[in-house]
């Protein structure tokens, strides 16, 4: 799973095998350190939530939970549909955008950086 945070939005990248996960309800989790100080990091995680209707953001003590459908996760990870998106409001502060999408080889790297990725559709397409 890769993170890209960029302003007031959010962008996670889910493997094939971590859709597999998701789809079979695990949780998804990865955590990043900044310094040598154990309670230096962020943890984040992806996770589907069978009780939401639309996507959700959770923060609490350096942790990141981000709730997906459980029935927005079915129509995403099992078609070819590329990402789920969402504006979460947040009052005064504006919107969060959140984006969740297959994380799709690229067509300039190694087999081995590919590995677990989505076919690109771009693949074998000349520029």
């Amino acid at each position: 799973m890769k993170l890209r945070i960029k302003g007031n939005t959010l962008r996670v990248r889910v493997s094939r095998s971590e859709v597999a996960r998701l789809l079979a309800a695990d949780l998804l989790e990865e955590t990043i350190y900044f310094t040598p100080e154990p309670t230096a990091k962020l943890t984040y995680a992806l996770q589907q939530d069978q009780s939401l209707s639309r996507p959700a953001v959770q923060y609490a003590q350096n942790r990141l939970t981000i709730l997906i459908p459980t029935h927005h996760v079915i129509s995403w990870g099992t078609s070819d549909q590329v990402g789920i998106a969402e504006e979460i409001g947040l009052g005064n502060l504006g919107s969060l955008g959140l984006l969740i999408e297959k994380d799709f080889a690229c067509l300039d790297r190694s087999d081995k950086d590919n590995e677990d990725t989505f076919p690109n559709p771009n693949a074998g397409k000349q520029c």
